[in-house]
């Protein structure tokens, strides 16, 4: 059943209201005014608030324009004494769900949250779907059928029913958002709230209250109380980019933030309780931070519960004829245009490319591309300069299929002499499982012994 608050300064009229409700098995807590009520909706969820306007220290209207930052998936049913349209129409603008004229007639009362209830339940039901929708279509963003990618999704699908914190590792362009989008659609928290935050962004004077909030007063510039985004979040996922670059004051705040699932806003000497998964994302080498001091250890290994390694494209080349057909088709309809796809030549010179910026770079040199063909293939003329300079002095057949297969053989075989016909190391480095490796090699001709030891 809904949990409901019941907010009047009179306490015969929110008790005799608490008695009903309680009899229809709702849950229900009371606040004798605006100013209590506020105080437990920063501490507690309620799906249905039902107060009167006016009220000593913070009336009914305040309450509710305050309580929409706060608590937006509150419901509100405003009681007022006064029946005029006014203060309906008013209430109503300040985003009441309905009002009801005193005194209260409970069988009224009764009938409009149960209505209540069923229009946010439908309404509940309709965010589902948009965002299983929403799920679906991030998770289809994240491209890949190289082996690499494969982990990748299957952790993935490991991972998110869990309760458990997430850190993504990757360089600049490996996707990592779209990683953390597709673990939180497809958890159990996915009818709630995603919210990122990029802690590289945000300056060292504010970071502290956009994560925590404030209270008035607290620093100059502090003209109201403001909701943290570990509050904003509260029962979703909060999605801390570049989490490398917190300041190491706050990395203590956030330790005890996730550990007791609650914090001291800026200023405050309450503390405000949250729920809140975390995933955490980095460019950065944090086990090598902690080391030099710069990352806290004990945060580290908080948030490191479960880890996912990103590979970059340079470690996945085989995704790059599906990454440059979808992008293509993307910019295609995009702009209007009618683009098949790419040539032979431009297809040895992507792959040849030195992918330092990922799949991003990837991404934009295909908008442009699409922008500057003038007939139905991509050519490397289509290219930009830096990607053209990439074009291989040696030569791949025509085949798009033989020459994927020739690289690869290449690649391989030049990672394999690296480690010195170790493949287990070399499987490592190709980021593949060895029994995967094993298969490549005998797909493509590779011998598995070293010369030495053939000649043996």
């Amino acid at each position: 059943m809904a949990k409901i608050l019941i907010v009047d300064d009179e306490k015969t009229i929110r008790e005799s209201i608490k008695t009903m409700l309680d009899e229809e098995g709702y849950e229900t807590e009371t606040a004798q005014d605006g100013l209590e009520a506020l105080n437990k909706l920063q501490s507690d969820n309620y799906e249905v608030v039902i107060t009167d306007i006016k009220m000593p220290n913070m009336d009914g209207m305040e309450l509710l324009e305050k309580a929409s930052k706060l608590s937006p998936n509150s419901f509100f049913l405003i009681m007022t004494a006064y029946a005029s349209v006014k203060t309906a129409v008013d209430a109503m603008r300040e985003g009441a769900y309905d009002y009801l004229i005193k005194p209260v007639e409970f069988d009224d009362l009764i009938l409009r949250i149960k209505r209540l209830v069923d229009f946010k339940k439908l309404s509940l039901e309709n965010k589902y779907l948009r965002q299983r929708v929403s799920a679906e279509k991030g998770f289809q963003n994240i491209i890949g059928k190289s082996e690499p990618m494969k982990k990748v999704f299957n952790l993935i699908e490991r991972v998110a029913p869990t309760n458990s914190n997430v850190l993504i590792m990757g360089k600049s362009g490996t996707g990592k958002e779209l990683v953390a989008k597709a673990i939180h659609y497809n958890s159990l928290r996915k009818d709630q709230i995603f919210l990122p935050v990029n802690c590289g962004a945000i300056s060292e004077n504010l970071i502290e209250s956009e994560l925590f909030g404030h209270k008035k007063g607290s620093f100059t510039g502090a003209i109201d109380d403001k909701a943290g985004l570990f509050k904003v979040a509260d029962g979703g996922t909060l999605f801390l980019d570049e989490i490398g670059d917190l300041p190491l004051n706050l990395q203590v705040k956030l330790l005890r933030a996730i550990e007791d699932k609650e914090f001291l806003p800026v200023g405050a000497t309450k503390s405000v309780h949250s729920n809140v998964r975390i995933i955490a994302a980095t460019n950065q080498n944090l086990y090598d931070k902690t080391k030099s001091g710069k990352f806290r250890e004990d945060l580290y290994y908080r948030l490191n519960v479960i880890e996912v390694k990103l590979p970059s494209l340079n470690e996945r080349k085989e995704d790059i004829p599906i990454l440059v057909n979808h992008f293509v088709e993307k910019y295609c309809n995009e702009m209007g245009k009618k683009v098949l796809g790419v040539d032979n030549d431009t297809m040895k010179t992507l792959m040849a490319h030195n992918w330092r910026g990922g799949v991003r770079e990837l991404e934009n040199i295909f908008e442009r591309a699409v922008i500057f063909a003038t007939g139905d293939i991509i050519s490397v003329d289509d290219l930009s300069d830096h990607v053209r300079g990439s074009m291989p002095v040696h030569t791949f057949p025509d085949s798009l299929k033989e020459a994927i297969h020739d690289f690869e053989k290449d690649h391989i075989l030049k990672v394999i002499k690296k480690y010195s016909y170790n493949k287990e190391e070399a499987a490592k480095a190709l980021s593949i499982g060895l029994s995967s490796l094993y298969r490549k090699m005998e797909e493509l001709g590779i011998p598995t012994k070293s010369p030495e030891e053939l000649n043996n």
